[in-house]
């Protein structure tokens, strides 16, 4: 792997990794894995989807090409490495690691996993790429839940470093050692959670904020594109070289306890869904997917802002990795 590589890295050990399902988060996944030098097989039910998937890792890879994070050897040892398979015994078969990227159902994981569990084998570590479902609820039927972990990885995946790791009830530590090293040496920064909870740290950060961004767009304080802006040139900036409670640090502990004591019992505490977000999924307004949501998404302008958001992303992640 060349220094040009940036946040990608090398284990110590090449082991085979199959990724189920191909689609906004498997291909992003097959490529970190690809990119670290392990033999990958991507498998997805849609045939559509598998013919695509290369393709799009290919694309990405470009991204990665242009500012300098991979080199042409790179991107294409990693496209090598990449095999796309439409059968999921042939998928599993020998692998050490399974990541299952399919939809956020509880049902349909669990399914997938009855049928991954007798095809692997016994050491083989098995992983839930899930924003925000119960580990241990997913992992409930397994005959080996020991070997079970959760592994949260952000959209998208091949861009952003971190990677949440979160045991269930009944999760071996030593898996998620293992776990966690196969990510570092993949160029990820895992953050180990102590124990399993819905929604984990950055979601529930994340819903923290956006319940009280709708609602200050549903009693009328502002605009949709304002919030965001507040967020963007404002407080945003800061994120990705201080978190929140390092920036309290710098704030001043007792002036934080001051506001939160002035402003807490005004912020919003609903535990329904967002009055605007359900009015917009009401109208078969999904966002980028459908063409509209808060804002309209025709598909050039869509592909467009997609691009530059992964390219902003990957400059800022070179100035910001050894902090």
């Amino acid at each position: 792997m060349s220094k040009e590589a940036g946040m990608q890295g090398v284990g110590a050990e090449a082991i085979p990794v199959a990724v189920i399902g191909a689609g906004i988060m498997g291909h992003g996944i097959a490529q970190i894995f690809g990119l670290a030098g392990h033999p990958v097989r991507l498998y997805d039910p849609i045939a559509e989807v598998l013919a695509v998937a290369k393709d799009r890792v290919r694309g990405s890879l470009d991204s990665f090409l242009q500012v300098g994070m991979v080199s042409e050897a790179d991107a294409a040892r990693c496209l090598d490495n990449i095999t796309t398979e439409p059968d999921l015994a042939a998928a599993c078969r020998g692998v050490g690691l399974v990541v299952e990227a399919a939809p956020e159902k509880m049902d349909l994981k669990r399914e997938l996993f009855a049928q991954i569990e007798p095809l692997v084998e016994r050491d083989a570590i098995l992983a839930t790429n899930t924003s925000a479902l119960a580990i241990s609820e997913v992992a409930r039927d397994l005959s080996h839940p020991e070997r079970f972990v959760g592994t949260h990885f952000w959209n998208p995946p091949q861009v952003i470093p971190c990677v949440e790791v979160i045991p269930g009830d009944r999760t071996d530590p030593q898996v998620c050692d293992r776990i966690v090293a196969l990510l570092q040496g993949a160029g990820k920064v895992p953050v180990r959670l102590k124990h399993d909870i819905p929604g984990f740290l950055g979601n529930r950060l994340q819903h923290a904020l956006q319940r009280e961004a709708l609602a200050l767009v549903e009693q009328g304080v502002a605009e949709p594109e304002d919030v965001d802006r507040v967020v963007r040139h404002g407080f945003g900036l800061r994120m990705a070289l201080m978190g929140p409670l390092e920036r309290a640090d710098f704030a001043g502990l007792e002036t934080t306890l001051a506001v939160q004591r002035y402003l807490l019992p005004l912020l919003e505490k609903r535990i329904e869904g967002s009055p605007s977000l359900v009015a917009q999924v009401e109208q078969g307004r999904h966002g980028v997917k459908s063409g509209g949501g808060f804002y309209e998404w025709p598909p050039e302008k869509a592909a467009k802002r997609q691009t530059q958001r992964d390219r902003a992303l990957l400059e800022i992640i070179k100035l910001t990795r050894d902090m």
